[in-house]
């Protein structure tokens, strides 16, 4: 028996919805599935990516949780490619491509960035 099935959604505190929106939906590419706006300090939204898979809620009401203290590895189909427009949509690699990610020799291609509240996007891709 299988404990866990699938990672079905994740959550991630923020502490500035919009600029959050606009990173995750016009710099990455996510959609947004859910808004829901209590006020300021209790807004939820929920994004996923075109033909979904698992959702990510980003909010404002945090809870015991901080915004910027999340790492998360992505894949891509063509990290020179996912660079190239990441780059031309003015979003600030933290890193150049890389290919040490496993150590020298290990096939996966990464770099990373951060979103405005300083969580860690790794994205990667095995050639």
């Amino acid at each position: 028996m299988k404990i866990i099935d699938k990672l079905t959604m994740f959550y991630m505190a923020v502490s500035d919805m919009n600029k959050a929106k606009e990173f995750y939906v016009d710099k990455l590419g996510f959609k947004v599935t859910n808004d829901y706006r209590q006020d300021d300090a209790h807004w939820w939204v929920s994004l996923d990516l075109p033909g979904g898979g698992t959702t990510f809620t980003i909010s404002t009401d945090h809870g015991n949780i901080k915004p910027g203290g999340m790492q998360l590895y992505v894949s891509s189909p063509d990290i020179q490619a996912a660079h190239k427009l990441l780059t031309e949509k003015n979003v600030q690699s933290t890193s150049e491509i890389k290919d040490d990610l496993y150590g020298p020799g290990s096939g996966v291609k990464w770099f990373d960035l951060n979103d405005p509240d300083g969580n860690r996007w790794l994205i990667w891709q095995s050639m």
